[in-house]
């Protein structure tokens, strides 16, 4: 089985870098993708997707050093779900 991505992108916002208490670096932002289409009455449509993204280690330092808002970035990883009860009770999913 595969549990593969890839996103092609604009970074909405400078990487929010963090050291957990073993050193290790972790990097989250969110990647912009935009899907463009002409609809039926021939109107230019447009919808963007925002998508999280979390970069550990190494990656995480680069991310740190050369990504900023604005960047065009090629990501590659793996989806990962969360499982959590929020304040309510209520059973949330969680992509990252």
């Amino acid at each position: 089985m595969l549990n593969e991505f890839t996103i092609i992108g604009y970074v909405g916002r400078d990487p929010e870098v963090r050291r957990l208490e073993t050193g290790v670096a972790v990097a989250r932002f969110n990647v912009a993708t935009t899907e463009t289409w002409k609809d039926s009455d021939g109107e230019r449509r447009q919808k963007v997707e925002w998508h999280k993204v979390v970069a550990y280690r190494t990656l995480a330092e680069i991310a740190e050093r050369y990504v900023k808002k604005g960047s065009f970035v090629l990501v590659k990883g793996k989806i990962e779900y969360q499982e959590y009860t929020d304040s309510q009770g209520i059973k949330r999913i969680v992509t990252n």
